[in-house]
């Protein structure tokens, strides 16, 4: 989890990732920010993200990122 949250804060250093947890229905992050967060969790957990995860739910949170890493390494 703590690196996901590094690499969150590269990608949005201005955003509390750790107590955030309404990154989408809050208007925090856009589109181009979720495309480049899932390209980094790509190539630093080697995985792939299909498009079915690409959803509001996945990237709301940074522990509802996580949960998703984790499902996604357990296929």
């Amino acid at each position: 989890m703590e690196q996901l949250l590094e690499l969150l804060g590269e990608v949005r250093p201005d955003v509390d990732f750790a107590g955030n947890t309404a990154l989408i229905d809050n208007g925090v992050l856009d589109s181009l920010n979720i495309m480049e967060i899932v390209a980094e969790i790509c190539d630093a957990f080697d995985i792939e993200i299909s498009p079915a995860d690409i959803v509001p739910a996945n990237f709301n949170s940074a522990d509802a990122m996580w949960q998703m890493i984790q499902r996604i390494r357990k296929q």
